[in-house]
């Protein structure tokens, strides 16, 4: 099995090693906490009512079995190519290859998503400013502050990230003060029970939980930047559990103080809630929060494209320009080809904007899971190759060793057959997907080899 724990150094030399344990976290948090919390939690709400709590405790299980696997090959090997570079390593180019362009091509492309739902807020405050224009504006600002040095980057996105995890938190901590002091009737076994739907419907709701989690593998990107391998550990776990905390709290609080059957009909649960506790200008505040968080996703994704793309681009997998960086750090290029979503949405906002953040969304998915599936892998066959005595010398271990790693991988399986054959559009689109990437490795492989 190969183990070449310099390799990624040696090929991304240049990098500013500059990002502290909270900044990669909080990159992390942004790029997962978004729209699809929300806006998107009534969704699971409606389909297992307040059952949806068993829903989300089973995906945060899985999102650990992945954060976990991912801490110890970061520690080992931190890298901005990441999960693509421990696919290479530890199971074949192809499945690196497949990991790390899928992971780019969705993420790049779901920059445009968060885009496009920021500027579909802003027309509650503008009315009359076509969208089109706050996507050009927000656009501009974004590739502005990642072509700046990591450092400058790093603590932007910590008080851009900060702003909506304190809001989600003291949205917990306002619907636990309803429900404890009565000023609400609890909504858990109020209108048809605990589970109104069935006992199977908690695992319908699961997939939809796991897409929640998704960005908690973004911390692995961020370690090709980290100030020291020492943060990488404290990084992984204060990710994964403000993550979890998050969304179990919200969705606890959401599951106990809405009506399950109610949620969602006419706005956002979270206004809902705050609206029921007084919080003056609920709807204002949300909305502003809502941007907040759009763009924090959005700022985080883009940062995360351009690094991986920037990987790509120095170990032969993508053109070699693209590995270049400017005087601040920055691969420059790589950045402006991975704003390549900016121009989707845009061309999208201005043909179907009503449609555009289901389109946009709906192709991230495949990316995200495909990144899960093969750092699990990676992670299996990362352990099966140490004795003993590599394990307790690791700088990171996982609590859940290999056992949780190819647990994890039977639950991520599950929920990809799960996502692609649960509707013919699904199908088509991930078969479609997965079939243009083999073409791409294909013929990179052949001019790789001829060069």
């Amino acid at each position: 099995m190969p183990l070449a724990p310099a390799a990624p150094d040696i090929q991304e030399q240049g990098l500013h090693h500059k990002l502290t344990a909270g900044q990669m976290t909080m990159v992390a948090v942004g790029g997962s906490v978004g729209t699809g919390l929300l806006l998107g939690s009534a969704a699971a709400l409606e389909i297992a009512g307040p059952s949806v709590i068993l829903s989300y405790i089973v995906a945060a299980f899985i999102a650990y079995t992945v954060a976990m696997a991912l801490g110890e090959l970061a520690s080992m090997h931190p890298s901005a190519g990441s999960f693509g570079v421990y696919g290479e390593l530890y199971l074949n180019q192809y499945l690196g290859f497949l990991c790390r362009a899928g992971y780019w091509a969705s993420i790049a492309f779901s920059i445009g998503a968060e885009l496009v739902a920021s500027a579909t807020y802003m027309a509650y405050w503008f009315p009359a400013v076509p969208g089109e224009v706050w996507v050009f504006v927000f656009s501009a600002l974004l590739l502005l502050l990642n072509l700046r040095n990591v450092s400058s980057f790093g603590r932007f996105e910590f008080w851009f990230s900060m702003i909506k995890f304190a809001t989600i938190v003291a949205f917990i901590l306002a619907g636990a003060a309803l429900l404890v002091s009565r000023h609400v009737i609890p909504q858990y076994n109020a209108q048809g029970g605990f589970f109104p739907k069935g006992p199977v419907a908690p695992l319908l709701a699961v997939f939809l939980a796991i897409y929640s989690f998704g960005g908690v593998e973004m911390f692995a990107v961020t370690t090709g930047e980290s100030r020291s391998s020492k943060d990488i550990p404290r990084a992984v776990r204060l990710t994964f559990f403000l993550l979890a905390g998050l969304y179990l709290g919200a969705i606890i609080v959401l599951a106990g103080v809405m009506p399950w059957n109610h949620a969602g009909v006419s706005e956002s649960p979270f206004v809902s809630v705050l609206r029921v506790a007084k919080v003056p200008a609920a709807a204002s505040f949300m909305n502003f929060v809502v941007i907040t968080a759009a763009l924090s996703g959005a700022n985080a994704s883009l940062y995360v494209a351009s690094r991986l793309l920037f990987s790509m681009g120095r170990s032969g997998w993508a053109p070699a320009r693209l590995g270049k960086l400017n005087a601040s750090g920055s691969p420059r290029l790589a950045l402006l080809v991975s704003s390549y979503g900016i121009i989707a949405a845009l061309i999208i906002e201005h043909w179907a904007p009503k449609q555009a953040f289901l389109y946009i969304m709906s192709t991230a998915f495949s990316g995200l899971i495909l990144s899960w599936v093969v750092s699990l892998a990676a992670h299996i066959s990362f352990r099966r190759g140490l004795t003993p005595q590599q394990v307790s010398a690791l700088p990171m271990r996982s609590p859940l060793g290999v056992w949780g790693s190819i647990l994890g991988f039977t639950l991520v399986s599950t929920a990809v057959i799960h996502t692609l054959f649960s509707s013919r559009v699904n199908a088509l689109g991930g078969l479609t997907f997965i079939t243009a990437l083999t073409i791409a490795y294909l013929l990179l492989k052949r001019s790789r080899r001829a060069s």
